[in-house]
């Protein structure tokens, strides 16, 4: 009996690019986004936009220049990153260009240029960056220059409370907004680096395992001297983005679920300081216990309670785009408050929709970095998408009443030029990372760079 010889193995399978199945969605985000502008209009003067024809060709051009970047530089990208982007930007110009019908102030146009300008940085960054390994060599350089971002703004005047912008003549930008990004890349890089020490040395207190002052140390200052500075400057919001950020990809790195547990009570004891001793927080923490205190005291609803009243007219289905009162509100495009007028011209439903939008945007980023191989790339992609997720959560939380306001800027829907222009370099981060997720495993060889051995956690590492 002659034994059979072997034949040769299976060929791996092919991995879909999709960059057909992302063109179709980008067609369908554009048409939705001019669908709205014509949707204000109608609604407002009886009549088309005249400028309707340039803005559908304006975003088109930029969603196309997108996605032939992606197209050539980073082909087994996620497909649905980009569309959601754009559809997100869009929908925000749209909002932005109804409540500019009710302001003397022209703000949409200043918004489209931010959004081209954050394009143009997405563009760059897919193009120029072949691989996301390659920020691993700057994390020093990445947390020196976001406490430089950070620290500037507390020399320049406070702007509704909070010292987090720096105007030069009539140029104004937000650091910070920057700033998370670095602060993202060098937790990546340093919990990636330390990832063995931090899950299995230190001292046991209790049933919590705490790693040794001089592995958890540095990072730690770090992220506290970032906390100090923004309590200085006022922008709690942005204080309890970094917290979240900063216990997020701790747990991530060290597979134990104790940090959230701690996380969550150092963030209790510091909410109460704050709210209890600054003044400027104390107010808002008052607002959100008695929303309706003002209206009691004969001067009329605020910002909060109107905010209520929105969602409240709006119902399920809405007033439709250009019906609504939340002008009433103030400064809305400028600010959170952005939502309400949503949750009142869309209703539930299209509130909902767009709580969707941002949360496939965050689950996709998080998938990114379960299918990759190194810790780096992985804790980079959790913590991005986690920027996204935390951000949202604060501001959806503030304005529907949940927690106290923060005023920061819904991610692609609020008038913000720094916050539009980070977000979509966030996305760019994103659309490099799964595309070294998705691509076969000999362009890891191509890169010139070796890949680390894949995250894997001991067993009993989940309590």
């Amino acid at each position: 009996m002659t034994a059979t010889t072997a034949g040769p193995p299976p060929p791996a399978p092919r991995v879909p690019k999709r960059r057909g199945v992302e063109l179709s969605l980008l067609v369908c985000a554009v048409l939705i986004s001019v669908y709205g502008y014509l949707a204000v209009g109608i609604t407002r003067s009886d009549a088309l936009p005249p400028d309707a024809v340039a803005y559908g060709a304006g975003l088109g051009l930029l969603a196309l220049l997108a996605h032939l970047a992606v197209r050539l530089r980073a082909p087994y990208a996620d497909p649905l990153l980009l569309p959601i982007a754009v559809l997100l930007n869009g929908l925000g110009l749209v909002l932005i260009y109804r409540l500019d019908l009710e302001t003397p102030d022209r703000a949409a146009p200043a918004q489209l240029v931010w959004s081209t300008l954050g394009v143009a940085l997405f563009i760059a960054a897919v193009v120029l960056l072949r691989d996301h390994r390659v920020l691993r060599r700057y994390a020093y350089l990445s947390v020196a220059a976001a406490l430089v971002l950070m620290i500037v703004p507390i020399f320049f005047p406070a702007v509704n409370g909070a010292r987090i912008w720096i105007r030069i003549g009539g140029f104004s930008f937000q650091p910070g907004e920057f700033a998370k990004i670095l602060l993202a890349v060098f937790f990546a890089a340093y919990l990636a680096a330390n990832q063995s020490a931090l899950a299995y040395t230190g001292r046991r207190v209790w049933k919590l395992q705490f790693p040794t002052g001089r592995v958890l140390g540095p990072v730690v200052t770090i992220w506290l001297i970032s906390v100090v500075v923004l309590v200085l400057e006022r922008d709690l919001g942005t204080s309890l983005l970094f917290f979240g950020l900063f216990v997020i990809m701790l747990y991530v790195a060290t597979g134990r679920t104790g940090w959230i547990a701690v996380g969550l009570l150092l963030a209790g004891v510091g909410a109460l300081a704050v709210g209890t001793l600054e003044p400027h927080v104390h107010g808002r923490v008052e607002d959100w216990l008695n929303p309706f205190a003002s209206i009691d005291a004969g001067q009329g609803p605020g910002q909060l309670a109107q905010s209520l009243f929105s969602f409240a007219a709006g119902g399920f289905q809405g007033t439709g785009l250009g019906a609504g009162h939340s002008i009433l509100i103030g400064f809305a495009p400028k600010s959170d408050f952005i939502l309400a007028t949503a949750g009142e011209e869309l209703g539930l439903a299209g509130l909902t929709a767009i709580f969707l939008l941002y949360g496939l945007l965050v689950a996709r980023g998080y998938r990114a970095g379960l299918d990759l191989r190194d810790p780096f790339g992985r804790l980079v992609a959790v913590g991005l998408a986690t920027i996204i997720a935390v951000q949202v959560f604060v501001i959806a939380g503030g304005v529907t009443g949940l927690i106290p306001l923060t005023g920061m800027a819904m991610p692609f829907l609020a008038q913000g030029g720094s916050s539009v222009v980070t977000n979509w370099i966030i996305v760019a981060l994103l659309i490099r990372v799964s595309d070294s997720a998705r691509a076969p495993l000999p362009d890891t060889e191509e890169s010139g760079l070796v890949a680390p051995p894949a995250l894997t956690m001991a067993p009993g590492d989940g309590r």
